[in-house]
């Protein structure tokens, strides 16, 4: 079995003139929107971790320049039920944020295994529907 690193990306995705954000609505618990989020793999670069979530959970290419890495990260316990995908004795992940502003009109491809439906809210709104703190963060700020 391969373990995941502990390590990921959080991408706040907004679109230019509304500021609206997209949020994913995970197949898992259809209660929990999020951000696009995903784990480094073994020889990426922090950078395309994030250009390859993105594509892969939104079927969205970033072009150059749209992706703004925030050069921030926070640190959060990894939950007991998900544990067993990391390597036995890691308990914490490092999340580190990105941003990128795309066209308003840009089609959205689902990743139906992972996520259920997607939205566009306003950042208030899509705040209070995200579980994780640093996403809530990342969207206010």
């Amino acid at each position: 079995m391969s373990f995941k690193l502990p390590v990921s990306v959080l991408v706040v995705i907004y679109a230019e003139d509304t500021k609206r954000v997209l949020m994913l609505q995970r197949r898992d618990d259809p209660a929990f929107w999020q951000s696009v989020t995903g784990s480094l793999e073994e020889g990426e670069r922090i950078e395309e971790t994030a250009w390859r979530e993105v594509w892969e959970e939104t079927g969205i290419s970033l072009a150059d320049g749209q992706l703004e890495n925030w050069h921030d990260s926070t640190v959060y316990e990894i939950y007991h039920h998900w544990r067993h995908r990391y390597p036995k004795g890691v308990f914490e992940n490092r999340e580190h944020i990105f941003s990128a502003e795309i066209p308003r009109d840009t089609a959205i491809v689902l990743q139906p295994d992972e996520h259920v439906a997607y939205g566009w809210f306003g950042i208030e709104e899509a705040a209070e529907k995200v579980f994780s703190l640093s996403n809530k963060r990342a969207i206010l700020e």
